[in-house]
């Protein structure tokens, strides 16, 4: 069976959110600099972007549409899929507490500059792990037991996502110049930034 156009989806977006985390690891890591100003605008529009797509797109999809059948046609998944629904619903709290973290230390200075490198380092620990199981523990049951009908179904689901940064779709006028921002002063993998 050729691979189902959702888990391609699944797969590009679990890279460009890998390659998002991985780029504000090196940004913070690096510090404000010179351009204090640049960088946290620049945080804050990467942080900005985990909340509107991988929040509010990607989990939806998985949680309403994906999972559920999976359960279905194999239970012995139900423990593994309840762990990352667990998960999904603590992602946005999660972000948004990060944005205030940052807010925090432009604002109040470098006193609060640990407790948002903190966060930050559990935070990108936690993605990657969430991503991982999905990857290693729910995609393979997936293709294995999903039917064709199921496929067709998801497949038009998770192709509306359209993330930007996988480099497979253009920005959304409404999103372009969020996406343009990220680009130019991100560091790479994601961007062409120092």
């Amino acid at each position: 069976m050729n691979t189902p156009d959702t888990l391609r989806v699944i797969h590009d977006e679990h890279m460009a959110l890998s390659a998002m985390l991985q780029s504000l690891n090196l940004l913070i890591r690096q510090g404000p600099g010179e351009d204090r100003r640049g960088f946290f605008d620049t945080l804050r529009a990467m942080l900005f972007y985990i909340d509107e797509f991988p929040e509010r797109l990607h989990h939806p999809k998985e949680s309403d549409l994906l999972f559920p059948r999976v359960v279905r046609l194999a239970p012995q998944t139900m423990a593994v899929v309840q762990r990352l629904e667990q998960e999904h619903l603590r992602g946005e709290p999660a972000v948004r507490a990060l944005q205030h973290l940052l807010l925090a230390w432009e604002l109040l200075g470098e006193g609060r500059r640990a407790a948002f490198v903190h966060a930050f380092s559990d935070y990108m620990a936690f993605y990657l792990e969430h991503m991982r199981l999905e990857e290693t523990e729910i995609l393979p049951v997936a293709q294995r037991c999903l039917s064709q009908d199921d496929w067709c179904e998801l497949d038009e689901a998770f192709a509306a996502n359209q993330d930007p940064l996988t480099g497979k779709y253009p920005a959304t006028p409404e999103y372009e110049h969020l996406f343009q921002r990220i680009l130019r002063e991100a560091p790479a993998p994601v961007g062409l930034g120092a």
